[in-house]
């Protein structure tokens, strides 16, 4: 099977920063999109940002500016490096990985198992 792994939240003053990991591990061929979502209590999951591939991004526009995401295909990991946070940052973040497992299947969406990452204010 397939495991994503969150490394990296944390608690963090407002400015600060965090960078959040996840590596994905198991019978992998290759992964597509990749991407991180949050959800804070008592709202929806939302996503946050995400890259192709070949490293094309997108971002939620709360984000833009201060978050940046990156993928190192070769250890099958995704980044995301989050600057100048903000109280309303906190959220427990999921990241995500679309896994062909071979070459003959279609991907599959596969989700880690969340971190936490908490701004104080």
């Amino acid at each position: 099977q397939v495991q994503l792994v969150e490394s990296g939240g944390g608690l963090v003053q407002a400015g600060g920063s965090l960078r959040l990991s996840c590596a994905a591990s198991g019978r992998i061929f290759s992964i597509n999109a990749m991407g991180w979502y949050r959800q804070a209590p008592g709202k929806q999951r939302e996503l946050v940002a995400a890259i192709s591939s070949g490293g094309t991004t997108n971002y939620a526009d709360s984000v833009k500016g201060r978050f940046t995401i990156s993928r190192d295909n070769a250890k099958n990991t995704v980044y995301l490096q989050m600057n100048s946070l903000k109280p309303e940052d906190t959220a427990v973040y999921y990241c995500n990985g679309d896994v062909k497992r071979t070459v003959l299947l279609s991907p599959e969406r596969y989700w880690g198992q969340g971190t936490q990452v908490t701004v104080s204010s």
